[in-house]
């Protein structure tokens, strides 16, 4: 088993946005990288870096075991892991079909959470570690059309509050990134296959525009990928790290605006959405 000896960062998710740009922030603060994606080819070029490769579905159990014990064979150890994997489901909550609920839910918590599950032993062996959950400012606010991804994201903050004392004796630190709009491909991701919306069946055929307007609502505001993954590399790295980063556009706007009173929220959204 070879052993790094600069300090490891696990990222999921590095095929493209903050994934990539987490690793690339890792490599220049002198850490060792396992980068992984579902498509292995998407993340190759980044092998010229120094950093390991490999191939990650978080939806399967298999996949999980076989890259966690790659990285601590290859690597040595852990020092931190990065829950990056995830992607916004959007759609009308009474119109989802269950199965990409329950993908969206797979993909962005018990994804997570299998991660988690897998690496937390080697972290307690050597009685240290890190767990970054990259979490939201949707799970403070839920918007027309954005209620599955936000219940998402509200899941991982809250299961990562109970990680934080529940791991606290073993040396591991939890870490949530409550991430504003950030410069990506995300609302491109989140935007398709909003057009069977348009079908006559559906309640909301006059409103597909909104939807694909709810997908780009990250490109407000947004944060460049690169600053925001120095950031979150810089507080991750701390002897002491934060429980709970707060970047990236409307990072501190949107809590303000979750504290309406519900009623008065729901008419402010429905208007702005053309659903009143």
């Amino acid at each position: 088993m070879a052993v790094s000896e600069s300090p490891v960062a696990l990222v999921t998710g590095c095929s493209s946005g903050i994934g990539r740009a987490l690793v690339g922030a890792f490599v220049d603060a002198g850490w060792g990288v396992v980068a992984t994606a579902r498509r292995p080819e998407s993340i190759e070029d980044l092998a010229g870096r120094g950093v390991t490769c490999l191939a990650l579905d978080v939806t399967e159990a298999a996949s999980i075991r076989s890259a966690v014990a790659a990285a601590v064979d290859s690597m040595g150890h852990i020092d931190v892991l990065v829950n990056n994997a995830g992607y916004g489901l959007i759609g009308p909550v009474a119109e989802l079909e269950a199965e990409d609920l329950r993908r969206q839910l797979e993909t962005n918590v018990v994804g997570a959470v299998e991660m988690i599950r897998a690496v937390v032993p080697h972290m307690a062996a050597r009685g240290r570690g890190c767990l970054v959950n990259i979490g939201s400012v949707s799970s403070l606010l839920a918007t027309p059309y954005g209620g599955a991804y936000s219940a998402s994201k509200a899941a991982l903050h809250l299961l990562s509050d109970a990680l934080r004392p529940e791991l606290d004796p073993f040396g591991i630190s939890v870490m949530v990134v409550r991430a504003g709009a950030v410069a990506t491909s995300f609302p491109d991701s989140a935007a398709r296959g909003l057009d069977r919306y348009r079908d006559p069946s559906s309640l909301y055929s006059d409103h597909v525009d909104a939807m694909v307007e709810r997908a780009g609502m990250s490109r407000n505001m947004a944060m460049a990928a690169d600053d925001f993954a120095r950031r979150v590399v810089r507080a991750a790295t701390k002897p002491n790290p934060p429980a709970l980063l707060k970047i990236g556009g409307g990072a501190w706007l949107v809590p303000m605006i979750s504290r309406l009173p519900k009623k008065l929220l729901a008419v402010i959204l429905g208007r702005r959405f053309g659903l009143r």
